[in-house]
């Protein structure tokens, strides 16, 4: 049905709310909108590679800067005549399968099925002048960014006991591999210690206070202490926190990483509720949420199938 079909009080009633405007919530909303389902994609406009010049390893796209493949991709999307936009950000979100109720602005939109696509939110290091670099000389990703570290040295932020793995990962591509912990005492036990003398890989237990250099030409590190690491690029490995809570008001099942559980075709725990993206478990890569996306767009369509348009 149309949204205009849908009427009754309190407004429209959507066959799908798609809740996130990244690659997974247009992914899920164009096979939704080839269905001829009603769609509402909410977009909060708020993204976690906002701040990142080019991305990288989409077939067809790559590299691409983000804001151009979400510009492509919106207008798209947009030519299904049944899918509509809304830039807001949900408070809340209620009730059960074919009664959904989100709380938009003191406003409700109510949908039969809703996809999740809310992805997740960093942990920076705090670093003077971390976000002129960051997305030009600093990254997250080692599959997403690694192959532009080939020669360079590299500096890791991070203390966790994941940074030891992130750090001998990238001796994929770069010349060598600092790893500063900020201050803090790296989370890691002998094994991992030794693995990162073997390969050659320094660790400070030291607290990097500004980057030098501007940006897309980092030139180095300052550290407390007042010397400067020289590098060309930096990552961060510090903690990313999945974007759960509207999933949680649905009552969700969630998994031990704070991701929304999900089956093969990105069904919750919850009927008529759908996850795809970087809010599901495993690697968070754009062709990964895509076809996440696609997967729960066509699986949320197909479970109204036999209902009247």
């Amino acid at each position: 049905m149309t949204p205009e079909a849908g009427g009754g009080p309190g407004g429209p009633v959507f066959d799908a709310a798609v809740i996130g405007g990244g690659p997974a919530g247009l992914s899920a909303a164009s096979w939704l909108g080839r269905y001829r389902r009603s769609v509402v994609v909410i977009d909060s406009e708020e993204y976690r590679n906002a701040g990142v010049d080019v991305s990288h390893g989409y077939l067809g796209s790559d590299p691409v800067p983000p804001a151009d493949l979400r510009k492509r991709s919106r207008e798209e999307v947009s030519r299904y005549p049944t899918v509509s936009f809304q830039n807001l950000r949900v408070d809340g979100a209620c009730g059960v399968r074919d009664q959904f109720t989100l709380i938009t602005g003191g406003r409700n939109l109510r949908a039969r099925r809703i996809v999740l696509a809310t992805g997740v939110s960093d942990d920076y290091p705090e670093v003077e002048g971390f976000f002129e670099h960051y997305g030009a000389g600093v990254f997250h990703c080692t599959s997403c960014d690694g192959y532009e570290a080939k020669g360079c040295d590299v500096v890791v932020f991070g203390w966790g006991s994941q940074v030891s793995g992130f750090a001998i990962s990238l001796l994929t591509w770069a010349a060598s591999v600092t790893v500063v912990t900020e201050g803090r005492h790296l989370e890691a036990d002998s094994s991992d210690r030794a693995r990162l003398d073997e390969r050659g890989v320094t660790v400070l237990e030291d607290d990097g206070v500004e980057l030098v250099g501007s940006r897309g030409a980092l030139e180095g590190v300052r550290l407390a202490g007042g010397s400067t690491i020289a590098c060309q690029l930096a990552f961060f490995s510090i903690a990313h926190h999945p974007n759960n809570r509207l999933a949680t008001d649905l009552g969700c099942a969630i998994t031990d990483e704070g991701c929304v559980a999900v089956d093969g075709d990105g069904a919750s725990s919850v009927a008529g509720v759908y996850a795809a993206g970087d809010l599901t478990p495993g690697v968070q890569l754009i062709a990964i949420a895509v076809a996440k996306g696609a997967a729960a767009g066509i699986a949320c369509a197909q479970s109204l199938l036999g209902d009247q348009h």
